[in-house]
């Protein structure tokens, strides 16, 4: 998975960058071409440097999935059984839950994944129906988060790095979401995609 982030980074910067650098040795005839296209309110060179790559931000993933599923409802308190908990990541047919402070819905407390499951009640042989998530749970202070302005290949680096496939959206201590690599890695190949038929357009335009 490292190898697939470096390979998104890589490989947007070197396609944007031979493409601007192709803008830029046209010479003075292709710049007035640029500053007729600024004044129609066309796409230019300058557009592109600004508005490439790596743009897309955690907001926009939660946004594009909506509230019904970006993972802010979907929670268990630190107090339920750990069998409770995997109902709920199963009836929802999700990996992981956020886990609140009792009384507290927006407080965050850790998180709890189906791997959390799997290492310390199977193989430990311990019970999920008198274990609490708060026994098992990753703490709030152990935690990986992200922020909704946090950029979607720096979330990506943060998943591959620790090896987690969840990760929280927290914003001034109160949880807003969270995304999985599924969610990032798409946004991060519609977002190379929509760049490619981009650029693509804007030099066949130029011509």
């Amino acid at each position: 998975m490292q190898g697939l982030t470096r390979l998104f980074q890589v490989q947007g910067r070197a396609l944007s960058g031979s493409v601007l650098q192709h803008l830029r040795v046209e010479g003075s005839a292709f710049s007035s071409t640029i500053q007729a296209r600024k004044e129609s309110g066309q796409p230019s060179k300058d557009s592109l440097e600004e508005h490439g790559f790596e743009r897309s931000t955690i907001a926009d993933i939660l946004k594009e999935k909506g509230q019904k599923a970006d993972g802010s409802w979907l929670w268990c308190t630190v107090d339920e059984t750990v069998y409770d908990a995997v109902k709920h990541m199963t009836s929802h047919n999700v990996g992981a839950l956020l886990v609140v402070k009792p009384g507290e819905a927006k407080a965050l407390a850790g998180i709890i994944t189906e791997r959390d499951y799997l290492r310390k009640i199977i193989v430990q042989g311990r019970s999920s129906k008198t274990t609490k998530v708060g026994d098992i749970m990753t703490e709030e202070n152990k935690l990986i988060t992200v922020s909704p302005d946090t950029k979607v290949l720096r979330a990506m680096e943060l998943m591959t790095d620790n090896r987690i496939r969840h990760i929280p959206v927290v914003e001034n201590k109160e949880m807003k979401g969270m995304v999985s690599i599924g969610d990032v890695v798409r946004a991060v190949v519609d977002e190379h995609r929509e760049e490619l038929q981009r650029l693509s357009s804007f030099i066949q335009g130029s011509y």
